[in-house]
């Protein structure tokens, strides 16, 4: 409810088969527990205040009256609490029975959205009992006038892009479930009431189905499983809750488990992937209808997020998948430098081969792009240009890897070409200004592409996207290449890539590779202090952790800077103070405006993720765009 945040809960009771009024009582309990943890809204099973299992007790007209008195019962005693309520419960209606879920809102019920699709195979036999969903149509339940039926959307009037839709069990399992109809008409979130029973391997089967689900219809899935209590004579039920958002799991309970399970969908970013996905178009259902609602101020005034991001949202957390994404990207990068190799019919190329980080993956994915074509790795030259700032523990590191690798490597000094170049241009050899800095870069890459030239080569790039986005690149020096295999690549990625490699590879050069994740991220370009770096870049510009954390969120989900902050101080709350982190975000922000004219002109390069900066690719920006707007928000922060 604040930055587009707004928290769920599914909830599983446990439940008494046949005693509506019991289960009332323990699905209240739920409902205040989540209204108490701050939730906008919270989903019960399918069927739960009856049990699902009650078999040919639902003909019985005792077990529906009283399902009916329980329900009203329960919208009675928790009418106090602002919260968005789905409650599975039978429901007649002249001379049909349907399987719904009882939508309310401090005691009024909003509507009885019912199931369209009902399973008839295997062990299930709900066609014994229920009729499927039918046009909505009004009715008195519960002494109220409400609709029953299909498409049934619940928009919330204060609550910017939450609209509620619901479809129940079976629904979210058909080729065509009834969310595809309600999320083109607005429905940001679903909520499905099950009672799902438990199979072997059929958790994880629910589990990819609702995560990417929610991915297929762009909204946040919550789905809430029957569990304890439901009737075991043939069947046993886990209650499985799972709250999804876009294709992620946000929240899962545990199997055999009972209570709330909580999590806080971003309404903003749904939006945003709508409009940003044009292939996405708003639709109508017919015949829909409309019941909105709305929450008290005080309600959303209180309301405080909660959730954490990712630290490092380009890199997967599970272990077992970052290895697998390292080796898949490792393989992009290096499919794509072949096939720019194999198109021009080349078999040499040439990497400015620092000993840093981003030279280093470079170095890497050359090699694994030469063994792909079967050329021999001694066509790649790795040249080292010591100059004023290079290390004696960065040029061993070169020497070391490119020896390990197979690939020939060539140490040229560039400081009496720099300083002849200073004489030329009156520059102070003293002076550590910017002009000190640069030409050093642009004399590497004239370095580089003449070595090109002389070998019939090209010259790959290793300037990452960490990098780019900060403008953080000497304009025609380490920013220009013939390929740039890294530019996609943000540097708390680039990281994990070459210890995935140090691994791999083992021996000597795992050795290397682990100095080189230990040595400071560095340009080298001013003397070192006691033969140690004494540019530290993170100390310049600031960690990239927090800046690929802006990064990401800024292309990836188009959150403006105030959301990001806060969204940061949450995440980064054990090492950064909130005036740290502001700060760097403003230094982000004014950086990434005003050296857009270095990326309008990128030399080509394979995205590999979902964020990019070439022209060509993700981001059409004007270089002379005004960054007033967002410095403006970071300041009243």
């Amino acid at each position: 409810m604040k930055d587009g945040f707004f928290r769920v809960a599914a909830a599983t009771p446990e439940i008494v088969v046949a005693s509506p009024e019991e289960n009332a009582q323990r699905i209240g309990e739920l409902i205040r527990e989540a209204a108490e943890q701050g939730c906008g809204t919270v989903c019960l099973p399918e069927l739960c205040l009856t049990a699902y299992t009650c078999g040919d007790l639902f003909h019985n007209q005792a077990l529906l009256k009283g399902a009916e008195r329980a329900l009203e019962k329960l919208m009675e005693e928790t009418k106090d609490l602002d919260i968005l309520c789905v409650v599975g419960i039978p429901v007649a209606s002249q001379g049909s029975l349907y399987n719904c879920a009882a939508v309310f809102h401090k005691g009024r019920l909003l509507g009885l959205p019912a199931k369209s699709f009902i399973p008839n195979y295997g062990e299930f036999y709900e066609a014994r009992y229920f009729s499927p969903a039918r046009p909505p149509k009004e009715i008195v339940f519960c002494g109220q006038k409400t609709w029953l039926g299909e498409g049934l959307l619940f928009p919330c009037e204060n609550v910017e892009g939450f609209t509620a839709g619901v479809e129940i069990c079976e629904d979210l399992w058909d080729a065509e479930p009834p969310s595809i109809g309600l999320a083109k008409a607005g429905a940001t979130v679903i909520f499905n009431p099950s009672c799902s029973n438990e199979v072997a391997g059929k958790a994880q089967y629910r589990r990819d189905l609702v995560r990417m689900w929610s991915g297929h219809i762009l909204a946040a899935y919550v789905y809430a499983d029957g569990g304890s209590g439901e009737s075991t004579g043939d069947m046993v039920f886990a209650g499985h809750n799972i709250i999804a958002e876009n294709a992620a799991v946000l929240g899962e309970s545990q199997l055999f488990s009972t209570g709330l399970t909580v999590a806080e969908v971003d309404l903003e970013e749904l939006l945003f992937e709508r409009r940003r996905t044009n292939t996405w178009t708003d639709g109508e259902i017919m015949g829909q209808i409309r019941i909105p609602f709305r929450y008290d101020r005080t309600t959303l005034e209180r309301f405080s997020p909660r959730r954490r991001f990712s630290r490092q949202p380009f890199v997967p957390q599970d272990p077992a998948t970052r290895e697998e994404r390292c080796q898949l990207i490792l393989t992009m990068q290096a499919q794509g430098l072949a096939t720019r190799l194999k198109h021009i019919s080349c078999k040499n190329a040439v990497v400015a081969f620092s000993g840093g980080l981003d030279s280093t993956l470079a170095a890497l994915v050359t090699v694994r792009a030469f063994d792909i074509l079967g050329l021999p790795r001694k066509g790649i030259l790795t040249i080292s240009m010591p100059c004023f700032g290079t290390t004696e523990r960065t040029r061993r590191n070169a020497e070391t890897m490119a020896r390990e690798l197979g690939v020939e490597f060539r140490e040229q000094s560039i400081a009496k070409t720099v300083l002849s170049h200073f004489e030329d241009i009156g520059q102070d050899p003293a002076n550590y200004d910017v002009t000190f800095e640069n030409a050093q870069a642009r004399e590497r890459m004239q370095v580089a592409m003449d070595l090109a030239n002389q070998r019939g080569g090209i010259v790959v790039g290793t300037g990452d996207l960490s990098e780019l986005a900060l403008g953080w690149a000497t304009y025609n020096g380490d920013h220009m290449s013939m390929y740039a295999v890294n530019a996609d690549v943000p540097k708390t990625l680039v990281r994990h890539l070459v210890s995935f490699e140090a691994q791999r590879l083992g021996g000597a050069l795992d050795e290397a590779l682990r100095d080189v994740l230990d040595t400071p991220v560095s340009p080298e370009l001013l003397p070192p202090k006691d033969g140690e770096i004494a540019q530290k870049t993170e100390e310049l510009v600031g960690p990239y952790e927090l800046h690929d954390f802006f990064l990401y969120h800024m292309l990836r989900h188009g959150f403006g800077p105030g959301k990001i902050y806060r969204m940061a101080c949450r995440t980064f709350s054990e090492d950064y103070t909130p005036e740290v982190i502001k700060g760097w975000l403003r230094v982000f922000t004014r950086r990434f405006f005003t050296q857009q004219f270095k990326r309008s002109c990128l030399p080509d390069g394979p995205k590999v993720g979902t964020v990019a900066v070439s022209p060509r690719g993700d981001l059409r920006m004007p270089s002379d765009a005004s960054a007033a707007l967002w410095l403006k928000e970071i300041d009243e922060l």
